[in-house]
């Protein structure tokens, strides 16, 4: 597999979902709430709230890929590549988590706020999905969207010298094919690169959802379809 850092400069780092109706309004709204948290409790410690914030990135792949493979199963219907899709996304985002805690070695306190964070998250959103699959696609949209963010100030830090360019962990090299001597820089771009990939991938779910013409089995349907 070739390096990942050849195209993780080229992504779309400023496409805006602009809010439409109440439950775009209500993800949106609650992902400025969590971020609220994040920037007051960790301010520009941005290793550590990678640690963090990614134990939550990686619940809605999971609880989505789970969902959707129940349904599957009681209706003996073909998912659309959706699972495959959704788990794909929470192991990426587990790797991304297991990458900054080499960096950013947490303290127990931060371990134990981990446990409390993802405890609260999983259930909120496992109940978000029952009721609301695209809410809960748009809000897991709006929280890349706002990851972007944060690592576009990850690495301006690094730019600017504050934080320091340490050598990249091994298990980000061999996961994202990096060279050999490649530094926290480059893993910041290829992370980057990944959140805007499950931003595109979750607003558009969430778009396919919002047709009042489209229910979900269809949706998936459509999404399993090759390009003409």
């Amino acid at each position: 597999m070739p390096s990942e850092l050849s195209t993780a400069t080229s992504v779309d780092l400023t496409q805006h979902h602009k809010p439409a109706g109440f439950s775009d309004h209500f993800a949106y709204g609650f992902v400025k709430f969590l971020r609220y948290f994040a920037d007051t409790f960790f301010a520009k410690r941005y290793g550590h709230r990678a640690v963090v914030l990614e134990t939550v990135a990686a619940v809605p792949g999971m609880v989505g890929g789970m969902l959707h493979h129940m349904k599957c199963l009681r209706r003996i219907c073909d998912d659309g590549g959706w699972i495959r899709t959704l788990l794909e996304e929470a192991e990426n985002e587990r790797m991304h988590l297991m990458t900054f805690i080499e960096i950013a070695n947490p303290n127990w306190f931060e371990r134990l706020l981990i446990l409390i964070v993802q405890g609260i998250f999983f259930n909120c959103f496992f109940v978000l999905y029952l009721i609301s699959p695209k809410t809960s696609h748009r809000v897991v949209g709006y929280f890349e969207e706002e990851a972007i963010i944060s690592y576009n100030n990850y690495l301006a830090e690094i730019d600017a010298g504050t934080l320091e360019n340490v050598p990249a962990p091994k298990i980000a090299i061999k996961y994202w094919n990096l060279p050999q001597d490649a530094m926290l820089r480059d893993v910041v771009l290829v992370v980057r690169a990944d959140e805007v990939n499950h931003r595109d991938v979750n607003h558009g779910f969430a778009n396919d959802l919002s047709n009042p013409s489209i229910n979900l089995e269809e949706a998936q349907q459509r999404n399993a379809q090759p390009d003409a």
